[in-house]
């Protein structure tokens, strides 16, 4: 399934308003995966809000994200509009502080 320009800038309107977007399988109450979790866990830690895009809730952006990236797995976290990764390379991020940072410097900005 190729990326459809309407879903390509659904998903570019919720990147562009949002400083911090998570894409991911259910929603910050209720995770439907365990990658999810964790970086809903991480995010919770680190912003009070951000937004959430239950990608089982809209095939179309479940596999269009993934395009859009050309990152081949859910969920994935934008910050101050930049794709910062999935669940490794956040958690990777938060251990060593710069998750932080960046979050930080998007709500700044």
């Amino acid at each position: 399934m190729s990326l459809s320009e309407a879903a390509r800038e659904r998903i570019q309107s919720l990147i562009d308003s949002n400083k911090v977007v998570l894409f991911m399988k259910g929603d910050r109450q209720m995770p439907q995966c365990g990658f999810s979790a964790q970086v809903v866990q991480i995010l919770d830690s680190v912003v009070d809000s951000y937004t959430t895009v239950d990608v089982l809730q809209d095939p179309e952006v479940r596999e269009g994200v993934k395009d859009f990236s050309s990152w081949p797995t859910i969920p994935q976290l934008y910050v101050g509009g930049e794709f910062v990764g999935g669940c490794d390379i956040v958690t990777e991020m938060y251990r060593s502080g710069e998750l932080q940072e960046q979050v930080l410097k998007a709500q700044d900005a």
